[in-house]
């Protein structure tokens, strides 16, 4: 099926980029993106199709490689990047491992912050381990401890930042800095932040890492995630590694993930605006002992937080009672917020880390990150701010 070129004009602002750019128009002349709901391509003649395979990357030859509607997203999310080539997954953590699996080998060192999601703390500390590699854990926060452990040089660093679920920064540029000087590839996972709030590649990162079931999709429709940097790391190096080990988007969730990216701009920042609202109220709430937002000034990497971010967040955390009985009241008392441990949804949602997202780490370690049994994560949605304040200050007055 022939296809026009993808639409993009240089000079388009982001709502324009998340709108139009990257639309494949099949010979219909479709209005809305298309689904290649393909597993496989047909050719005139088996001289066609040997061509095909021998120069890879001439055509769509099987789905597990690429597809139409996979183009799509990758173009329309490189674009908003600002990155030069994207590559997408079936999930973010698929994204996560793919990024430095497909390069690391035996031998060599990942430096990387402790504040992470509890499945990217499992590939750094239980997975990479067992192939030969070693890894080193950090505090984000604290440079000296970063230029520490580089000593002798890396293979790569990586971070979140913001971190999950204590929204810790960590100093992009800085970083950066010193993973070039140790010899290695930067990279973030920058999900809590979205492609809209932070830049990671202009502060020097090599690879940026999403779950696009979060606030690309952002209505708990589809996994999905993408991998971005230069054309020579994601053409040479991360696209054979993801054709053979084959954690592929299906075209039907690109589709999803597509018609998400239209919205990204306007959901976020609303999203952010309630956000800010919220963690104003909950900060002067006798019954919360501690907010942590990168939007209130007493966080403290505010500065940071507002050098590197074009926005806060969508995200707070902040502890409520005394013991996970007094917290999980106070939980079951939301009616708007729903227990989930997504989050970047429409919908508010709100969860446990101690007990979910960060449930297999040890005691010992989650008081390390804070995470007490106390700590509540709270992903706020597109509702009314007001009518989330009213439903937060109902279960609290209810503790």
């Amino acid at each position: 099926m022939p296809l026009t070129p993808p639409e993009h004009d240089p000079s388009w602002r982001p709502r324009t980029v998340l709108t139009h750019s990257g639309m494949l128009r099949s010979q219909f002349e479709e209005t809305a993106e298309a689904i290649f709901m393909t597993s496989g391509f047909v050719y005139q003649s088996a001289e066609e199709a040997e061509e095909a395979f021998k120069n890879s990357g001439s055509r769509y030859v099987y789905s597990r490689y690429a597809n139409p509607t996979l183009t799509m997203f990758e173009e329309r999310l490189r674009l908003l990047e600002g990155a030069p080539a994207c590559r997408a997954t079936s999930s973010g953590m698929a994204a996560v491992f793919a990024s430095m699996a497909c390069f690391l080998k035996a031998g060599d060192k990942v430096v990387s912050s402790r504040a992470l999601f509890g499945s990217c703390l499992y590939i750094i500390q239980q997975i990479l381990p067992k192939y030969g590699i070693e890894t080193v854990l950090v505090d984000g926060r604290d440079l000296d401890q970063w230029r520490d452990a580089l000593k002798g040089g890396c293979a790569a660093t990586f971070c979140e930042s913001p971190s999950n679920p204590g929204l810790e920064l960590v100093d992009l540029k800085a970083v950066a800095d010193l993973t070039h000087a140790a010899g290695g590839l930067f990279i973030i996972d920058n999900v809590f932040a979205s492609p809209l709030l932070q830049k990671p590649l202009e502060f020097g990162a090599d690879i940026v890492v999403y779950s696009a079931t979060k606030h690309i999709d952002g209505q708990g429709r589809s996994l999905g995630g993408a991998v971005l940097g230069s054309e020579k790391y994601i053409l040479d190096v991360l696209q054979p590694f993801l054709r053979h080990t084959g954690p592929a988007l299906s075209p039907f969730n690109a589709w999803v993930l597509v018609k998400g990216l239209e919205t990204l701009d306007l959901r976020v920042r609303q999203q952010c605006d309630s956000a800010m609202q919220i963690a104003r109220f909950l900060e002067n709430h006798a019954r919360i002992d501690g907010v942590r937002y990168p939007g209130l000034e007493s966080h403290p990497q505010y500065a940071l937080g507002k050098k590197q971010m074009k926005g806060a967040g969508t995200v707070i955390t902040f502890d409520v009672g005394k013991d996970k009985a007094a917290t999980f009241k106070f939980l079951n008392g939301l009616k708007l917020a729903r227990i989930s441990n997504n989050l970047g949804d429409s919908k508010t949602l709100v969860t446990h880390p101690a007990t979910t997202t960060h449930r297999v780490l040890t005691p010992e370690a989650r008081a390390e990150l804070g995470i007490s049994e106390a700590l509540v994560r709270y992903s706020v949605g597109l509702e009314d701010p007001q009518d989330l304040i009213d439903d937060l200050d109902r279960a609290l007055k209810a503790m």
